[in-house]
């Protein structure tokens, strides 16, 4: 996924009148928490509130507003007080608006300047800081696909190759490792790490799989394969590898779960993507 920085920056260069809308309070069942926040110009958005009839409302009220201040500063006299560029509103979401979440949010709109551009930069710098890291070991169909699946997703996803032929056409936004010696990539991570293991060769996500276990600071650790392949794994790790039964029972292992038997690789990519999130929010950071 490209990073929220990126993107803000993008959509603020290209649209030079924006809005911003803000949830400024959220109480009950709502779309979007406190915080939320989305970006409005006369023929464009970025980001989201929630959707629905409350968004649609909104981006009506922000181009609204962008209107009237266009229309203001024309006629406004120098240095004279500007009251046009914000406004603050409460939306109860019933039956009114065409919605039955039943809560009620708070929303702010105003025109983005230099200030609120600086203070929206700075919050997406730090939200894409904060993305959870998952490795995808391999390359091939399987990690091609959940390479896909992630781009979609706000984390930062790197796939980790010894082949260098099989990093083409890896999705837009996920980073790539060529390297030798993949196990080394699994020692450098940050904590709070997700591992993902499909490598075209089952002594090499042994390696892998080995050095992830290691980790007890680890979100998650997955290898792909069959019950055979995990019992072999069990065999080596703890006759071979030095590893504990405490440790192997951390792995994932068939990722994605098995009461899906559909084995394409979009399918396995769409459980294990799933399955990984899961992982990744019961970590205590």
């Amino acid at each position: 996924m490209t990073g929220t920085l990126d993107g803000l920056t993008t959509f603020l260069d290209r649209h030079g009148k924006t809005a911003l809308i803000e949830v400024a309070g959220a109480k009950g069942s709502t779309p979007r928490e406190k915080g939320a926040w989305m970006l409005v110009s006369p023929d464009a958005i970025f980001g989201t509130i929630g959707g629905g009839q409350l968004e649609y409302m909104a981006i009506d009220r922000a181009r609204a507003l962008l209107d009237g201040h266009e229309a203001a500063s024309a006629t406004d006299q120098p240095g004279s007080p500007d009251e046009s560029c914000s406004e603050t509103f409460s939306v109860p979401l019933g039956p009114a608006i065409g919605q039955c979440c039943g809560g009620r949010v708070e929303l702010s709109i105003r025109q983005v300047d230099p200030a609120v551009a600086a203070r929206l930069g700075k919050a997406a710098a730090a939200e894409d800081a904060s993305r959870p890291h998952i490795y995808v070991f391999g390359g091939g169909h399987v990690g091609h696909a959940l390479a896909a699946a992630l781009a979609l997703l706000p984390v930062h996803a790197v796939v980790v190759e010894t082949r260098a032929e099989a990093l083409g056409d890896i999705a837009h936004g996920t980073a790539t490792r060529l390297t030798p010696v993949p196990e080394e990539v699994v020692a450098a991570a940050p904590r709070g790490s997700a591992f993902v293991v499909l490598t075209h060769e089952h002594s090499l996500d042994f390696l892998i799989v080995a050095e992830a276990l290691s980790r007890t600071d680890a979100a998650y650790v997955g290898m792909i394969g069959s019950e055979t392949k995990k019992a072999t794994f069990r065999n080596w790790y703890l006759k071979t590898a030095g590893g504990s039964e405490q440790a192997f029972a951390r792995l994932v292992s068939p990722i994605g779960g098995a009461e899906v038997k559909d084995k394409r690789p979009a399918v396995i990519a769409a459980l294990a993507a799933a399955e990984i999130l899961r992982a990744l929010g019961h970590f205590s950071r």
